[in-house]
C-alpha cells in the first residue's frame, strides 16, 4: 500500500490510489446482470430497479426465449410478461416498461438500442443511471454508474460531498480516467457489496482503510 496517501490527503491523489487497490481486489468485477446483446442487457437493468440482480437473472432466461427481439416486446401480450416478471414484484409496472421500450425501439430506432445518453432516456423506465450501464457494458462508451452502493462509498472515502447522483457523477468524473469509468463503478459497486456494507462496514477487512475518513475511530 502506497503509505504517503492517508485519509487527510487531496481526492485527486488518493482517487487513483482507490481504483488500483480495487482492480487489484477484484479482477474479476463486472455486471452482475446476465445478457448476450445490448437489447438483453437494457431490459435486464430496467428489471434491477427494486430487485437484486440475482433474482433478475433468475427470469430473464426465459423472458429473452420468448422475445428476442424488440418487435417481440412490442407486440407481447401484458398478462404473459406478468406471469414471467412476477416474482420480480412490481410486475404490472415492469411489464409496461417492457411493452413501451419495445415499441419506442421498433418506432424510433429501427428495433436496435440506440446508443447516447439522450436516446436511451427517452425510453420508458430508462434513467440516467441504467442508459449508463448500457453504454458502458454493451457499447464500451465509459460511464459511471452511481447506485446506492456507489453513492455511499465515495462519500465515505471522501471523495465527494454530494448527495444526489448526477452531482457525484460529476465529481468522480474529475478523479478517475475516463477510460476508467465504467470499471470503476464496478469495482466500487463490489466493495459496497462484500465490505463497506451500508450499516455494518467491515473496515478491519478493508483494502482502502487507511485512506477512508470514515473509517477513522471504528
Amino acid at each position: 500500500m502506497n503509505s504517503a496517501l492517508s485519509a487527510a490527503s487531496a481526492p485527486e491523489l488518493r482517487a487513483p490510489e482507490v481504483n488500483r487497490r480495487l482492480a487489484q481486489e477484484y479482477p474479476d468485477a463486472r455486471c452482475a446482470l446476465d445478457y448476450d446483446s445490448p437489447l438483453q442487457l437494457l431490459i435486464a437493468t430496467v428489471l434491477s430497479a427494486q430487485c437484486t440482480d440475482e433474482r433478475v437473472n433468475s427470469v430473464t432466461p426465459e423472458l429473452f426465449a420468448r422475445y428476442p427481439e424488440a418487435a417481440d416486446y412490442a407486440a407481447a401480450q401484458r398478462s404473459d410478461l406478468e406471469s414471467i416478471l412476477r416474482p420480480l414484484g412490481f410486475q404490472r409496472a415492469k411489464a409496461g416498461h417492457l411493452l413501451g421500450i419495445g415499441e419506442k425501439l421498433v418506432a424510433d430506432f429501427q428495433g436496435e438500442v440506440p446508443r447516447t445518453v439522450k436516446e436511451l432516456t427517452s425510453l420508458p423506465g430508462v434513467g440516467r443511471k441504467t442508459a449508463l450501464v448500457v453504454l458502458g457494458n454493451a457499447f464500451g462508451i465509459p460511464g459511471l454508474t452511481v447506485d446506492t452502493h456507489f453513492g455511499r462509498l465515495m462519500q465515505r472515502l471522501g471523495l465527494t460531498g454530494e448527495k444526489t447522483p448526477v452531482k457525484i457523477e460529476r465529481d468522480i468524473a474529475k478523479l478517475v480516467p475516463e477510460e476508467e469509468w465504467t470499471m470503476f463503478s464496478h469495482r466500487v459497486i463490489f466493495h459496497g457489496r462484500q465490505v463497506c456494507h451500508a450499516r455494518t462496514p467491515e473496515c478491519e477487512a478493508c483494502v482502502l482503510r487507511d485512506m477512508c475518513p470514515a473509517a477513522r475511530g471504528r
